[in-house]
Parts: C-alpha cells; structure tokens; sequence
C-alpha cells in the first residue's frame, strides 16, 4: 500500500488512537489498550478494534513481551505528519484568517488528517514566505500595507523545508488547554 493510499483510509478516529499512542508513549513510556481507553473515553474491546485495523496498515505493532503499543517507523512518520498539518492549520486559522483559538483547535483536528504530503509542504512554504516576509520589514522598521494587520507566533522562519518542520513535530503543545 503506497503511502498515499494509506492516508486517504486513515478516519478521523484512526488519527487519534495514533495520537494518543504517540502521546502516552512520551509521557510514560508506554501504552497499553486500557491507556487508550481511558484517554478518549471508550471500552477497551473498540480500541482493540480499532488498533486492530491499524496494525493491518503497519502503523502500529505490540512489543511481544509487554503487549505494550508502539508506533511503527510508517507510524510514527503520520503522527509528525499529521502534527504538522495540524499546527500549520490551526495557525493558519488562528493568524492568518483571524478565527477563535476555540475554532481554529476544533478545525484544525478535523482536518490534519485529509491533507496530503503535496498540500502541507506547499502550506508551509506559504506560511513561511509570508511570515518571514512581514517580520523583515516589521524589523526593517517598515510598516505593513494599510489593513494588513498580520501577527503569527509560529515561528517557521527557524526552519529550512517543510520536511524539518515535519520532523520536528513532537506533541500538540502547542494548543492551550
């Protein structure tokens, strides 16, 4: 199954077991069925269920002794994709469009998932240009054309290629709880 393929079969569900592996595994060092259970409120038999259906697309596996969740290498490659079309959405949203946080959050988790690699890549080069471009001249001690009242606090400046910005992806931190 091409990577492709697989990203237009991840649900919106399947995006948040994967999330939530990622997250128990950096905040405890592991995860188990019951974890995840616990964490988005379901009965452990859907999450195996569901993990189930994950395992087939090789994203996640079972550490044979423990039966302790981890992300495989294609696994952990969606989550940091996934957190990188998540964050440039919410920003996007938040700064550039000018919703609440309450709705870029909301938006943005709905949609992280339905955006291919092309699409977050050409996002990011967007974002960065304009970013970077408006904090030039706001340093250069220019001012920005009337109406254009335009403020980030994502800083893509600090990255080369979206391919970075994906890597360095590491949690939702990001997102006021």
């Amino acid at each position: 199954m091409n990577k492709n393929s697989r990203e237009a079969e991840l649900s919106h569900s399947m995006v948040h077991y994967l999330l939530t592996i990622h997250k128990l595994r950096e905040e405890r060092g592991y995860a188990r069925v019951t974890d995840i259970a616990r964490d988005l409120n379901l009965t452990k038999g859907s999450v195996s269920t569901a993990l189930n259906n994950l395992k087939k697309k090789g994203l996640v596996k079972e550490e044979a002794d423990t039966k302790f969740l981890l992300l495989t290498e294609d696994g952990h490659h969606e989550v940091h994709r996934i957190l990188s079309s998540r964050t440039l959405l919410f920003y996007f949203l938040k700064d550039f469009v000018g919703v609440s946080e309450e709705i870029a959050e909301h938006d943005s988790c709905m949609m992280e998932h339905l955006m291919s690699d092309e699409t977050s890549h050409k996002f990011f080069e967007f974002m960065k240009k304009l970013a970077c471009t408006c904090d030039d001249l706001v340093k250069d001690g220019k001012s920005l054309p009337d109406g254009f009242d335009f403020n980030t606090t994502l800083n893509l400046c600090d990255f080369k290629t979206a391919s970075e910005f994906v890597k360095g992806q590491k949690g939702d931190k990001y997102l006021e709880e």
